[in-house]
């Protein structure tokens, strides 16, 4: 694949995540700015142009090469004229079969136009926003940025270098840390997702964030983290694990744009002392986080499958720059927390924060979580901030804690019922063995466990394909990924065939 280079870890990770069939559009990151007065229309197609060649990820699909998964060149269309903003959010963005990102301009009227830049989250992250805005403002007023220190590919590189030599600490820090969460304490749920789906969402503005923050001797951050801990462990989660989105830029990275962020679990369980002394404990143990942010959590423990996020609840925390990009001759506002209509698991808050205030949303799934849950969430958690900001020292126990509710389980496929032919379970087994490259493989051993990651399921699928004359899905492999549970669908599609 002339081109080429190989895919990033957090690619990969979404590659993995868009083919088990659980990303619906959750990865589809869309940015929209209001530019008013006399826009030069072919300034602003050129400066788009500009952009995509300055950041070629933009324009690249996900593609499997030799058993490598690699980011191969496609290209970005040039900026085209939409209509409706609601119709043209829903438009489709796909890191496969391209293009993984494009440029719209919507005119409202002759001094009024919105750009709307739609990107999948392979090719495209938080911080990607500020990044691509400030290069097309230059481009647009006829200044090119500096350039970059390294290609993007020579980036990819150093990403993966840094996460081989970054894994056995990895694999260390969390050999007794990590747990899979299946069940879940919320107030109106009923049940607990990682997979995407169709979402609702609530605003609401946190007062005073920095003062609190600095009170306290953390970042914002860090204590906005720590009231949302605190919160879950009132409702009654032992260990709550938020999973937060930690950015992997480097000084030699940090003006590409691209996917440069990990998910990683953040535990924490705020039991006696102090507000103040539970957000000072967090932050230690968010110090000893960072040291291993290169690595995605799948890479470290086993038994990790495809998701949409890797924890049922999660927060992501984005502190803007305090200028944002000027258009010569116009007027501009951007829309930072653009919501696509889709969630990625049960309850997702979201942070931005800027010299203008801190925003927050919360995003949650309402088929599992009722609107008057999300917004007695809102309620506590606005509450709870009103009060440690007053009191950063309070005593958790006199804090307007909500008391616990009850529980929500995680919903698991169940397995094919009926007996398996042995010797059908034994070639399985077989199959696993050897794409796995291992002696031997035991009927119940998840693949996940074993070592296996996407690239080694499109294999057993094609030697299934071959030996058996069946075609497996690739989302049969998430729920339970065994020689027994593989060996009993092959035995169902061939007697669906007869």
């Amino acid at each position: 694949m002339t081109g080429s280079w190989p895919a990033s870890p957090a690619q990969q990770g979404m590659w993995l995540t868009e083919r088990a069939g659980v990303a619906g559009r959750a990865f589809h990151m869309p940015l929209a700015v209001w530019l008013d007065g006399p826009l030069d229309v072919v300034a602003l197609e050129e400066a788009c142009e500009e952009v995509a060649r300055r950041h070629p990820v933009l324009g690249g699909v996900l593609a499997e090469d030799g058993g490598e998964l690699r980011v191969v060149p496609h290209g970005v269309p040039p900026l085209r004229e939409g209509g409706d903003l609601e119709e043209e959010l829903a438009g489709p963005v796909d890191p496969v079969g391209g293009p993984a990102a494009r440029f719209t301009l919507i005119r409202e009227d002759a001094k009024r136009h919105v750009l709307l830049f739609q990107a999948h989250h392979a090719v495209f992250d938080g911080e990607s926003k500020d990044i691509l805005l400030r290069d097309l403002a230059s481009w647009y007023g006829g200044a090119a940025p500096a350039p970059l220190v390294l290609t993007h590919p020579e980036v990819t590189v150093q990403q993966r270098v840094r996460l081989a030599d970054a894994l056995p600490d990895a694999r260390r820090y969390w050999q007794d840390r990590w747990r899979d969460q299946r069940e879940l304490h919320l107030p109106g749920l009923t049940g607990v997702s990682v997979a995407a789906a169709p979402g609702s969402a609530l605003d609401f503005v946190v007062e005073d964030l920095g003062g609190l923050a600095e009170r306290l001797e953390v970042t914002r951050f860090e204590a906005v983290l720590a009231a949302f801990v605190a919160l879950l462990h009132a409702y009654g989660n032992a260990r709550p694990a938020v999973g937060v989105d930690l950015s992997t830029r480097t000084e030699r990275s940090r003006d590409h744009v691209g996917a440069f962020v990990n998910e990683l679990p953040v535990i924490g369980v705020p039991e006696g002392g102090t507000f103040g002394e539970f957000a000072r404990s967090l932050r230690a143990e968010l110090r000893r986080l960072y040291r291993h942010r290169e690595v995605p959590l799948a890479r470290a423990v086993d038994g990790i499958g495809p998701r949409a996020a890797l924890t049922p609840v999660s927060l992501s925390y984005r502190r803007r720059p305090e200028t944002a990009p000027l258009f010569p001759g116009l007027g501009a506002s951007v829309e930072w927390m653009m919501f696509n209509g889709w969630v990625r698991n049960t309850l997702h808050l979201q942070i931005v924060d800027d010299q203008a205030g801190t925003a927050a949303r919360l995003q949650y799934n309402p088929a599992l979580l009722d609107p008057a849950g999300a917004e007695r969430i809102r309620e506590d958690l606005a509450a709870l901030l009103a009060a440690v900001a007053v009191d950063p020292e309070a005593p958790l126990d006199l804090l307007p804690l909500p008391a616990p509710v009850p529980a929500a389980s995680a919903i698991i496929a169940a397995v094919t019922d009926g007996p398996v032919a042995a010797e059908l379970v034994r070639e399985i087994q077989a199959i696993f063995a050897k794409e796995l490259e291992l002696d031997d493989v035991e009927p119940d051993d998840d693949l996940f466990d074993l070592g296996g990651h996407s690239l080694t399921i499109t294999q057993i699928i094609a030697r299934a394909q071959e030996r058996f004359g069946v075609e497996l899905s690739f989302e049969l492999f998430i729920d339970d990924a065994t020689a027994t549970r593989i060996a009993a669908e092959v035995a169902r599609l061939q007697e669906q065939a007869c």
